[in-house]
């Protein structure tokens, strides 16, 4: 690749040249990382030797909200100088916005070695380094910015005022799934639990090689709070990147840390964090920004808000109904949904990020399809499984769902279970309609603890 692609537009181009400029060297090879959010993979030439680097960018119209990637990059920083694996920070592109770090070596998605006991040994090496991290001294972190917890109640919650208050600001529609967990986190806070630590936040993603973690990754929601918080949040990593049994990684880093795991807590967690995906993601699902790779969100909408109520499920022993197939009734627009799928697809000597543009599309189109094909038995289902909540049968989902919301905020604990129910059967029936379009997420299963 040239030192600057001919096709190459702005902001990169400022980009690279602030790259060049700041790190005093020349771009020999530069490829744009194909995902939902702007990154590049870059070579620069510096003194005769290759430094690679990666190019973090800021989330953009999708952003949480919820922390900067300054705040990112000083918790990289702070624990570079503790001595853990992760990437060297070289500098921060305000224009536009992102990190350029170190692109350090290994692979991605543990579920991709083949070597079963390979897989375990770097589960077991990252949980290692996890019982490192929470036994730091939070000081440091506390001088870049972090804020503590002030009682036993934020100990619990830790960052999810944030999220909700997000949440809140940006949403588009009635939720009454995610107005319900939220209901159920601040109800059962575990006020015995005070341990503070650092915490990675969104934990379980990093590098491998040979049977070891060679760098720990995305630290966009590193917070301090209960420890427990990353033992959770494994369980949601999972889902999209398979990391092993959940169960014995616990009972090594406990092993480690020389003292038991509360499973109750981690239970608990894993439905605070969890929830977190669905509330982040729900205004985008409900008024996409252009250009958004919609399956995607939609996706994590869906199976991450599958996952809370599986734990809570499980944690007040509420049985779950698995739900028939929904039925398949074309409509007379589904010849049009097939001759748009026919037409998508990436040209021959496509690059990476423009087959996944093109694919992002096919996505969607085959979504619809799915929708169009399935979408009127589901809607049918969710009516009428509503109507045995709500004692009547709502117009449509956009008045179900508004009358679901004020019923779930006014239902104490003696509905969780009926509620649980219901919202589970829903889901389940909008997994079917994206089936083919979930990916990594197809059909994946909870893994439930004790």
């Amino acid at each position: 690749m040239n030192r600057v692609p001919a096709d190459l537009e702005e902001p990169w181009v400022s980009a690279f040249a602030w790259i060049e400029r700041e790190l005093g060297g020349r771009i020999v090879r530069a490829e744009r990382q194909p995902r939902w959010r702007p990154a590049w993979f870059i070579d620069l030439e510096r003194d005769g030797e290759t430094l690679p680097i990666y190019f973090r960018g800021d989330r953009g119209a999708t952003d949480h909200g919820i922390y900067t990637l300054e705040h990112e990059m000083r918790a990289l920083q702070v624990l570079e100088r503790q001595g853990l694996p992760v990437p060297h920070v070289y500098g921060f592109c305000e224009q536009p916005r992102g990190i350029v770090m170190e692109r350090a070596p290994g692979h991605t998605n543990l579920a991709s070695c083949a070597d079963p006991d390979e897989r375990r040994a770097v589960l077991e090496h990252y949980m290692e380094l996890l019982a490192r991290i929470h036994a730091l001294d939070t000081a440091p972190f506390l001088a870049v910015g972090l804020r503590p917890p002030v009682d036993a109640e934020q100990v619990a919650l830790g960052d999810f005022a944030y999220w909700e208050r997000a949440y809140r600001k940006t949403r588009r529609r009635a939720e009454p799934l995610i107005e319900f967990v939220i209901r159920w986190v601040h109800r059962n806070v575990p006020r015995e639990r005070t341990q503070v630590c650092f915490l990675v936040g969104d934990s379980g993603q990093f590098l491998f090689d040979a049977g070891r973690v060679t760098t720990i990754l995305d630290l966009e929601l590193a917070c301090l709070g209960d420890p427990a918080g990353d033992l959770g949040a494994l369980r949601s990593r999972t889902l999209s990147e398979p990391l092993g049994d959940i169960a014995a990684a616990l009972a090594h880093y406990a092993q480690v840390r020389g003292e038991p795991v509360d499973v109750a807590a981690v239970d608990y967690h894993t439905v605070r964090f969890g929830i977190c995906t669905p509330m982040t993601v729900a205004a985008v699902v409900a008024d996409p920004p252009p250009g958004t790779d919609y399956v995607q969100y939609l996706a994590w909408y869906v199976v991450y808000s599958r996952m809370p109520l599986e734990v809570i499920a499980h944690r007040q022993g509420i049985a779950l109904d698995p739900v028939a197939a929904p039925a398949e009734r074309p409509s007379r627009h589904a010849a049009g949904h097939a001759a748009l799928l026919a037409r998508l697809g990436a040209p021959a000597g496509a690059s990476a990020a423009a087959a996944y543009e093109v694919d992002t599309s096919w996505r969607i189109a085959e979504y619809l399809r799915r929708a169009d094909l399935l979408g009127p038995d589901c809607e049918a289902a969710d009516l009428d499984e509503a109507s045995a909540l709500l004692g009547y049968r709502p117009a449509d989902w956009s008045a179900a769902d508004e009358a679901l919301e004020r019923l779930v905020a006014n239902a104490g604990p003696e509905r969780d279970a009926e509620l649980v129910r219901f919202f589970h059967r829903r889901l389940q029936r909008q997994e079917a309609i994206l089936r083919p379009v979930l990916r990594e997420l197809a059909d994946v299963e909870v893994q439930l603890l004790g």
